[in-house]
């Protein structure tokens, strides 16, 4: 694969890389560069992490890259993730694990880590505290997950503190060209690079991907998550579990995706925060490059878009309904976590676990 096409690859469906320029050197340079994602174990799956992701890994692993799954069981333990039980917590990293297993991201693809198996190292704390002294409390806390800037300092435990700094050492404990998470994460990537720079270590291109938004649609933001208006509004906005009708699981049954798209915020002719566009633009484009509509006959007949431009010009102009639009992406949704749903059913033994973990949570 030629340098353009990698790089394209790279910057695909991305919401901000940092930078540009950093990546076609970084591919210039290095045939096989390593890139990871960490992931919280907390809980049951819905496709805005598991999709939206697993779509961006595989671009990179096409591109080149040596990828890591990075199972973040110490980071989830520290964020009180299930409890703050560590069983669970690796009961649910195992979830993760056959999860994107089925999504295609294979051993012989990708490497699964644990969070665990870098703490056990004195060299892994020592840049914990290194990062620690390079950079100010202040920073330190615009750069802790969501929970913990939602809350007065009075009423978080120390151990939250430690969190953004072992996100930065993660990345160079593991020497990692390239970090990757959603956009609401790139406080901790901007830290990180910001430690490298003073403390003289290989600065890490940062690559954001877009926060799939709620099935709700776009919600007022009542709360401080980030200090850029629209961004705070993405946060605010994006899909969670904690609303199950706004969320869709990675393991949902084909009846419950119908529903729940049945039931989704979609005004016609609009484009911006259409949750049901955004499921075709961010999931099912990255996966199959097209999307057929099941238009009965009376009204034109089936028509496949091969690209989200223009799927999103013929449905601003009013010539896609809302509803031929929810079908066209309930099909093609309900088969590319088909293989998801077969795992699960052939390996009932952790999804259960999980689901009595939910319950008793």
């Amino acid at each position: 694969m030629d340098l353009q096409k990698r790089i394209d690859l790279v910057m695909r469906n991305t919401a901000e890389v940092v930078t540009p320029q950093e990546v076609r050197t970084l591919l210039e340079t290095n045939n096989s560069p390593n890139a990871y994602w960490g992931f919280e174990c907390s809980g049951l799956l819905h496709i805005g992490i598991g999709l939206v992701c697993s779509a961006k890994i595989k671009h990179l692993v096409n591109a080149g890259f040596k990828f890591t799954i990075f199972l973040a069981d110490w980071h989830s333990w520290i964020n009180n993730k299930l409890g703050g039980d560590m069983e669970n917590i690796r009961t649910c990293g195992e979830y993760l694990k056959q999860i994107f297993i089925a999504l295609g991201l294979t051993p012989d693809k990708v490497d699964f880590r644990w969070a665990s198996e870098i703490t056990e190292n004195v060299e892994f704390w020592e840049k914990v505290v290194r990062i620690a002294k390079s950079v100010s409390v202040k920073r330190t806390w615009r750069a802790l997950p969501v929970m913990g800037r939602e809350t007065s300092m009075t009423d978080i435990e120390t151990a939250w503190v430690f969190y953004p700094c072992m996100q930065a050492a993660d990345i160079f404990e593991m020497d990692m060209d390239v970090a990757c998470s959603g956009i609401d994460q790139r406080k901790a990537h901007m830290l990180a690079r910001d430690a490298a720079e003073k403390l003289k270590w290989n600065k890490p291109v940062c690559i954001h991907t877009p926060l799939l938004i709620g099935l709700q649609g776009p919600q007022t933001a009542e709360k401080m998550f980030d200090e850029n208006a629209e961004l705070n509004v993405e946060i605010s906005s994006k899909m969670s579990k904690s609303i199950p009708q706004s969320s869709i699981l990675v393991h949902d049954s084909v009846e419950d995706i119908a529903s729940k798209i049945k039931n989704a915020y979609c005004p016609p002719k609009v484009v911006k925060n259409n949750p049901i566009l955004e499921l075709a633009k961010l999931i099912i484009y990255p996966e199959t490059d097209k999307l057929t509509i099941p238009r009965p006959a009376k009204y034109g007949g089936p028509e496949t878009f091969e690209s989200f431009e223009s799927l999103a010009n013929v449905y601003s102009a009013g010539k896609i309904h809302p509803l031929d639009l929810k079908n066209g992406v309930t099909e093609s949704l309900t088969e590319i976590l088909r293989p998801v749903r077969e795992h699960f059913k052939k390996n009932p033994e952790t999804l259960e676990k999980m689901l009595k973990i939910e319950i008793t949570r």
